[in-house]
């Protein structure tokens, strides 16, 4: 757990961090408000132990701002003044609890202890799982009854999967959380630790490893009963073994699920299209299995038959059909080229194919439609509503055809959580005011906040603790509204949760040259966002990539004429597409694949049959990476603001624009006074904080559409389409009021204010392109003409 300790104390801080750390909490401390203000805006917390009178920015002050943003991280207020108004003025800013200096250590561990198992869901003092127990209380962890001895890191480890069961974390989340801002692991490190902590639970002989490795998404605890919804097939010695093997993992079913009533929103009518092509694949391996047992099968058709049980075993998949997919993907290895069969092999393939054909007619069997929900004939978004008050849901439901929404009624959350898995909805609203399962309440909302992306929801709530319990989930897309409220404002703000949901805008290539793998990816990722280009001919490639100019690659590994690996390698020896993220899309899992995909160049891989949260799940993954390794590339790390190769691409953009629409633009250069003097006197790290808090004040001053930017050392440039010189002198006035406005305050205790000076010029007067124009400004910065000096 990651704790932020906000005390300008020393004699204070330095002993409570290491009894934090002691306690096997990771924790960051910092001595000014202001700054810790910036951490809690940049980074997430468990908890924050916050001192009331802070440099810059007090503890009351601070605690409003956090509140009034929506934090709702715990806090726990530090004073030494013990007075009633106090603590109350701290209660009311939104601190969760109050200790008077001195404090006994014991007890404030206690109290921590005691708010963070009130912000993850009231869990008990106690995490079990299985064999394991872990006691919070005195950082132990028995197996057995036997005492393990874990590291501080690998203790932190398991506590945060056994508090949050069904999360999966990433390399990146477990830093934020378990690591301080001052500590840099790798993603290397975290598998060390990872890697350690398993060995020692194998060696305490844990009933079964908890931690479970989620392939290029990250860790989470392992579910207790786990299901496999993919076999990997291997191919048969013999038809007996192989034939056990597939029951003993799938077992005959005659109940299997229509396609058209399970599969994700549009793909019944997917399956309306490809279905004719399903059956004639199916057909092709009924030919080849006739001719088999004439001993008359070519290897032209041998091959036609192995390739099309290939096929069918991904997009079957597609269609939730697991149990077509396991039979395809046993058929295909007994069709090998070269494989001589036994009778009793000929016999268990002949039985495949006919229990593959009835799979195939149960898919296409009619099922009766599902209720539509109410006011299903309009397009607007689908609206769940969860509660028992049967009277406000109506009402709710009225309201939403108002707004343009479809909507559907649930009484209870379990009932919702098996609707959720079926269909997602665009919105849900969680009736909490008469509930009495409070449990089943919370657990839907966290796989709502779980959900990729997370589901809009607005909670509907009566009692203030009730309010604050949902607030400590800190679930993204959540909304709390106190009851009664009027059935118009509970629309109006779900209405405004759906505005703020902004779809993931990116294009995906799909090169595959199975049409209907083509068809269900285009239905399954149209709906998130995303522009999406197929492709069904490889020797097409190279054209369609220079015409799409795709954000992401998905390429099939077998395919005619050329290999999705060809593909990848020439992807990857263009430097213009070198950094392009790559995903491969197989039905084979063995090693050789494996290695051969990555040895290429891919990012990731999908097994088929393809389901479908995993690879959104992927693909949004490969986009976030992407998108950040690029930020990265055009920021200034220090400043958070764009760096000098980024801007002149955007200003050059400037200049053509406004020599186009015949406008203005305002160019500055700005640079800090006495740095150097700075970093002499008071240290780098007071150079470096002036630094990152000028870059803040020139982010929060100028518009999003400006060009804000750091050249080098203490040289800032900023350009204002549109705007005159007068008008962006102005601007810089109020950022330097702003900045005269903040003390800052070196480790030795010393109190210092920075300043600058800038030289302003206007396109086109003083230049017609970008070199012209800072050459003007940085001779106006030179002579002291500039407009802004100080």
């Amino acid at each position: 757990m990651k704790i932020l300790l906000v005390e300008d104390d020393a004699l204070i801080s330095e002993p409570l961090t290491k009894a934090l750390i002691d306690q096997h909490y990771s924790v960051e401390t910092v001595t000014d408000g202001r700054v810790g203000l910036e951490r809690l805006e940049s980074f997430t917390y468990d908890l924050i132990l916050l001192d009331v009178m802070l440099p810059n920015l007090d503890g009351i002050s601070l605690c409003r701002q956090l509140r009034s943003q929506g934090n709702q991280t715990p806090i726990v207020l530090l004073t030494a003044q013990d007075t009633s108004t106090n603590k109350v003025m701290g209660l009311d800013a939104g601190a969760d609890d109050y200790v008077a200096k001195p404090f006994d250590l014991q007890e404030l561990l206690a109290r921590i202890r005691a708010l963070l198992r009130r912000g993850g869901a009231a869990l008990p003092p106690l995490l079990v799982w299985h064999n394991l127990t872990l006691d919070p209380s005195v950082c132990e962890v028995t197996c057995h009854d036997q005492l393990l001895r874990l590291t501080p890191k690998e203790y932190g480890l398991l506590e945060l999967f056994l508090r949050n069961p069904h999360r999966i974390f990433s390399t990146s989340v477990l830093i934020d959380h378990l690591w301080s801002f001052e500590e840099s692991p790798t993603e290397d490190t975290i598998r060390s630790h990872i890697k350690a902590l398993r060995q020692k639970l194998k060696s305490a002989r844990v009933l079964a490893d908890p931690i479970e490795t989620v392939y290029g998404i990250g860790y989470r605890l392992k579910p207790t009963q786990a299901v496999s919804k993919r076999t990997k097939t291997a191919k048969p010695v013999d038809g007996q073994e192989s034939k056990q093997a597939a029951d003993s993992q799938h077992p005959p079913t005659s109940s299997s699920t229509n396609a058209a009533s399970q599969s994700p929103p549009g793909m019944a009518s997917i399956w309306q299209q490809v279905k004719e092509s399903i059956d004639r694949r199916v057909a092709i391996l009924e030919h080849a299995i006739q001719l088999l047992l004439q001993n008359q099968l070519s290897e032209e058709v041998r091959h036609q038959a192995e390739w099309e049980a290939h096929k069918l075993a991904g997009s079957l998949g597609m269609f939730e059909s697991d149990e077509g997919s396991r039979l395809a993907q046993a058929i295909e290895p007994l069709f090998e080229l070269g494989l001589v069969l036994t009778p009793q092999q000929v016999q268990q393939l002949s039985q495949l194919v006919v229990a593959l054909r009835q799979e195939v007619q149960r898919m296409n069997s009619p099922q009766p439609p599902e209720p539509p929900a109410t006011g299903a004939s309009g397009d607007g978004h689908w609206l769940l509503i969860v509660g028992s008050d049967a009277t406000l849901a109506e009402q709710l439901a009225t309201e939403a055809t108002h707004w343009g929404m479809r909507s559907r009624v649930i009484s209870n959350p379990v009932a919702a959580r098996e609707q959720i898995s079926e269909q997602r909805p665009d919105a849900v609203l969680l009736d909490f005011a008469t509930t009495d399962s409070m449990q089943n309440h919370l657990t839907l909302l966290a796989e709502l906040g779980a959900c990729t992306p997370p589901v809009p929801t607005v909670v509907l709530a009566t009692q203030t603790s009730l309010i604050d319990r949902v607030r400590a989930t800190r679930l993204a897309g959540c909304r709390i509204l106190q009851q009664p409220t009027p059935a118009t404002h509970v629309l109006e703000a779900v209405h405004q949760l759906l505005q703020q949901t902004h779809p993931t805008e990116a294009m995906i290539l799909v090169v595959d040259d199975d049409s209907q793998v083509l068809t269900a990816l285009q239905r399954l990722l149209l709906p998130w966002g995303f522009y999406v280009s197929v492709l069904d001919n490889p020797l097409l490639f190279l054209e369609t990539l220079e015409a799409t100019l795709p954000d992401l690659l998905i390429l099939d590994v077998e395919m005619p004429h050329i290999s999705g690996i060809d593909l990848c390698q020439v992807v990857r020896n263009d430097p213009r597409w070198s950094g392009l993220p790559i995903l491969f899309l197989t039905a084979h899992t063995d090693a050789e694949t494996m290695h051969q995909v990555f040895a290429a160049g891919a990012d990731d891989y999908v097994c088929k049959p393809i389901v479908g949260p995993e690879l959104l799940t992927r693909i949004l993954n490969r986009l976030e990476r992407s998108r950040l390794l690029r930020t990265l590339s055009e920021t200034d790390a220090l400043t958070g603001i764009a760096n000098r190769r980024k801007s002149m691409q955007t200003l050059t953009e400037f200049l053509l624009w406004s020599r186009h629409c015949q406008q203005p633009i305002c160019f500055a250069i700005l640079k800090l006074n006495g740095l150097k003097d700075i970093n002499q006197h008071y240290g780098h790290a007071a150079g470096d904080e002036v630094l990152s808090r000028f870059g803040e004040l020139l982010r929060h001053t100028f518009h999003r559409e400006d060009v804000v930017s750091r050249w080098a050392g203490t040289e800032f440039v900023v350009g204002m389409a549109g705007m005159s010189k007068a008008e962006g002198t102005k601007r810089l006035f109020t950022l330097l009021e702003k900045l005269h406005q903040y003390t800052f305050r070196a480790a030795n205790g010393a109190r210092f204010q920075a300043t600058f000076g800038a030289g302003v010029v206007q396109y086109p007067q003083d230049g017609t392109d970008l070199h012209a124009l800072y050459q003007a400004a940085d001779t106006l910065l030179a002579n002291g003409t500039g407009g802004i000096s100080t």
